[in-house]
């Protein structure tokens, strides 16, 4: 799901997120707004992970949600 796609269905998309990264917060989403990029460093930060790590799943959650989030 490329970034305007993710934008688009924001609403939809930020409880999946939620659900998959539970210790972000609601500011967080707010802030991220649709922005993948901004999504990856949030959870690096929140999971104290490597900004790698966090962007190999964000790309994974954008691949499963392609078909499910629409």
């Amino acid at each position: 799901m490329n970034s305007t796609t993710m934008k688009g269905n924001w609403m939809t998309i930020k409880g999946k997120i939620k659900e998959k990264w539970g210790k972000l917060t609601d500011d967080d989403l707010d802030v991220i707004d649709g922005k993948m990029e901004q999504l990856a460093g949030t959870v690096a930060k929140r999971y104290g992970c490597a900004k790698e790590e966090a962007q190999r799943q964000v790309d994974e959650f954008n691949r499963s949600c392609d078909s499910s989030c629409h």
